[in-house]
């Protein structure tokens, strides 16, 4: 898996027009799944990303976590995370995950941040989103799950 976690002052997303997600202040996450990841990977991901620690407390420094702040969460799916661009001009995506798997993790994962955080707003898995944000810095992480095994 990989995440893109962007600190943000509100961020929505839209489709064919209609907003179907909106946060203000918290996190948006990109998230891509690939061909070898597994359902066991999920309560550690929920966990690290709920409970990091990126947002400033009173004198600046970056100690509170979104919980501590109260901070929402938006969640996009995106298998674009897995293009591979090592040869040629056009991204080959075949170490994204397959559909369906992809869609039961993204699903598992949102599930697992919403017993964690208040506020948890999503995309719609596979369609054509268009996403907004105002990033807060920027501030923003990367995380993969082969940093983690």
């Amino acid at each position: 898996m990989k995440f893109v976690i962007q600190r943000v002052n509100h961020a929505n997303v839209a489709i064919d027009g209609q907003v179907v997600g909106s946060i203000e202040k918290g996190l948006l996450i990109l998230m891509g799944v690939s061909d070898t990841d597994t359902e066991s990977m999920l309560t550690k991901f929920a966990d690290k990303i709920t409970k990091m620690r990126i947002f400033a407390d009173a004198e600046g420094k970056t100690n509170l976590s979104l919980a501590d702040v109260g901070g929402e969460l938006l969640i996009v799916s995106q298998f674009t995370l897995y293009a591979d661009c090592r040869k040629g001009n056009r991204p080959s995506f075949t170490s994204a995950g397959a559909p369906d798997t992809a869609n039961a993790l993204y699903e598992q994962f949102v599930a697992l941040c919403r017993q964690r955080i208040s506020k948890v707003e999503t995309g719609e898995f596979g369609a054509d989103m268009k996403v907004t944000l105002e990033n807060d810095g920027p501030f923003t992480i990367v995380l993969d799950s082969r940093d983690f095994e």
